[in-house]
């Protein structure tokens, strides 16, 4: 067992450098595991480029041993918003990795509940990041299955070093899989017809004229705040944070697969995102957009798609919840799918306690997997 000679704060070029490639090292045997790009893990610590850092304290901790290697990496982050929100007083930890040392993981820890403390909190919580949007909750069910481009991967040693350091299930986030009917099931093509007849709805696909200059971006984002304000530590976007996502990820989306439900006076009241999966993708990139990372992704996005879609989420206005508002997004989902040849889909995490959530796949027959959880402990 390796020695730590010290758990430091992120301060240098150097240090960050290998905060970043770390995971490359520690994965590089894994045929599941799906790089983050490195550029949008430095982004993290720019408050330039991170409008969540304006309500935010972040503090990333490397981890060496006696022959100077990394052998772990932690991120200590305070979101002043959320706990002034649930009137906690919560650190959370984030982009947490470390070999299978138990002084590796107790260390790493240890650095962000000092850190946590010094400034006044109370609890720690992770692994989260800044905002709901960033990758949440440690994989703690099944290792064997390939990541995906918004969610963590982690080993099957890392549940059991936090449990043996005394940290404890706060919630639980689970993944559903189905596979793409040929056909639209007869409910929803029932529920579908019933929806827009009775509420006046109709289905509007986006351009990306109307995402930036007829403000659906805006309006989109300004749904998602509505819709998941009640939902376990969520804190609304701030004008800059839409800003950011929406020149970040507009470019990538194939805006077919992107629909938004308008009622008679024009107001969006759902949303549904997906997209084609970029897993493979971004392992062949490994983490690099230059000098040949940026192909990867372009080819799986428009020459050779996986046959994976990500249903990354759905979000319907509270006062149209219950209503048979879902039925609409698959009614129009699943020919698309289709026609562009992917067979299964895959949805982000869904909280599992969220019954109207999870309810809604029922008539796809889905398959849930991928356990993920927030652990917690008091300070």
């Amino acid at each position: 067992m390796q020695r730590i000679v010290e758990v430091k704060k992120v301060e240098t070029k150097h240090d960050m450098d290998n905060f970043v490639a770390f995971p490359r090292t520690l994965y590089a045997e894994s045929p599941y595991y799906v790089p983050d790009l490195d550029s949008d893990i430095r982004e993290t610590f720019d408050p330039r480029k991170n409008a969540g850092l304006a309500f935010s304290d972040i503090q990333p901790f490397i981890a060496y041993n006696d022959k100077g290697e990394t052998v772990g990496r932690i991120a200590g982050i305070i979101n002043h918003h959320a706990n002034e929100k649930w009137h906690t007083k919560n650190v959370r930890f984030g982009l947490i990795e470390f070999i299978d040392d138990p002084e590796v993981s107790a260390a790493l820890l240890q650095a962000v509940e000092q850190w946590g403390k010094e400034r006044g909190m109370e609890n720690i919580q992770g692994p989260m990041g800044i905002f709901d949007f960033d990758k949440e909750g440690m994989l703690v069910e099944d290792f064997d299955q390939m990541g995906s481009m918004i969610t963590i991967y982690n080993y099957p040693y890392y549940p059991k070093h936090l449990e043996a350091l005394g940290y404890k299930k706060e919630v639980d986030w689970l993944q559903i899989r189905i596979d793409v009917p040929r056909e639209i099931p007869e409910k929803y093509a029932r529920v579908a017809k019933l929806s827009e007849e009775m509420f006046n709805l109709h289905i509007k696909k986006l351009t990306r004229k109307d995402v930036k200059e007829h403000g659906y971006g805006k309006k989109v984002f300004d749904l998602l705040n509505m819709a998941y304000a009640p939902l376990f530590g969520y804190t609304e976007l701030s004008d800059r944070q839409i800003d950011i996502y929406i020149s970040r990820y507009v470019p990538l989306l194939d805006w077919d697969m992107v629909p938004v439900i308008e009622n008679e006076k024009g107001e969006v009241i759902g949303v549904a995102i997906t997209m084609g999966s970029l897993s493979h993708a971004l392992r062949k990139a490994k983490g690099r957009l230059f000098p040949f990372g940026w192909y990867h992704l372009i080819r799986a996005l428009k020459w050779k798609r996986e046959e994976k879609a990500e249903l990354f989420l759905i979000a319907v206005r509270p006062d149209y919840q219950g209503l048979g508002i879902n039925a609409l997004f698959f009614h129009n989902l699943i020919p698309v799918y289709n026609r562009l040849h992917y067979k299964w889909a895959e949805t982000g995490p869904q909280l599992e306690n969220n019954v109207k959530e999870l309810s809604q796949w029922k008539p796809l027959h889905p398959t849930f997997t991928k356990r993920r959880r927030c652990y917690t402990k008091k300070l």
